[in-house]
């Protein structure tokens, strides 16, 4: 080794092996597209997108340069990946890696961002529901994934309305599930530091240190609201107190 030779980062000399191992020289190795889903896999996008649950909860988590929520990319090993058993779930979400060697790949490449997704959750769906309980779930757990969650808006396809697991000594063990009430079951997530609920057929992200969901779109828009009336008010005594001044001083008023 050339002792002049810059010192090159963990992150290069992982990429620069995911090349040579690929066979792509200076080039990128970027996983396929996944074909389009089944059409009775809407589910997904009904708990997770058109509701705003996966941005509400990449807001929650914070730090976007190093934290990845997605989902619709394949999960593998390395760019030597079986197709057969590479993964696409509805979420991912990973602490501490790259999203942009993820968005750059085109998906999750283990090998590349150099730890397995800390979470994954599988939406149920007539056509997923027995890969979800079976095949996935041996996959996430070879693939090192710390929680796999599945969330079953009916109870009917998965055979349980909401179940975890946790990796433990490379197996996945159920994490408890608690029926708080008819209608409400929660399990707590130590990957998030979250509760996932099941409420009513709804996935609710529920944070356990302020006793309350994570904040929702009208949340965050209501806080809006409030801070430009605050403002606003503010502003107005301001002008207020300035005429008053003016009057004190003598002076003709605008």
């Amino acid at each position: 080794r050339n002792a002049t030779a810059p010192k090159r980062t963990r992150r290069e000399m992982t990429t620069e092996n995911i090349l040579q191992t690929a066979g792509q020289g200076p080039g990128r190795f970027r996983l396929p597209d996944p074909p389009e889903r089944d059409p009775d896999e809407v589910t997904a996008s009904d708990h997770l997108s058109l509701n705003g649950n996966a941005s509400m909860l990449a807001a929650h988590l914070g730090n976007r340069e190093t934290t990845l929520v997605t989902a619709e990319r394949w999960i593998v090993a390395s760019p030597n990946y079986n197709r057969a058993r590479a993964r696409r779930p509805d979420l991912l979400v990973a602490f501490d890696v790259s999203p942009a060697d993820y968005k750059a790949s085109n998906g999750y490449i283990i090998s590349e961002q150099g730890k397995p997704p800390d979470f994954v959750l599988e939406i149920a769906s007539p056509s997923t529901a027995q890969l979800d309980t079976g095949d996935k779930r041996d996959d996430y757990a070879a693939l090192g994934i710390r929680e796999y969650w599945r969330f079953d808006e009916t109870g009917e396809d998965h055979g349980a309305r909401l179940a975890g697991d946790i990796l433990v000594g490379g197996v996945y063990r159920p994490i408890p599930i608690e029926e708080l009430e008819p209608g409400i079951l929660q399990g707590y997530s130590a990957a998030l530091i979250l509760m996932l609920r099941w409420d009513h057929g709804e996935l609710v992200w529920w944070d356990p240190v302020v006793g309350a969901p994570i904040l929702t779109y009208e949340d965050q828009r209501a806080r809006a609201d409030q801070a430009e009336a605050r403002a606003d008010q503010a502003e107005a005594r301001a002008r207020e107190l300035e005429r008053e001044m003016q009057r004190l001083r003598g002076e003709p008023p605008p």
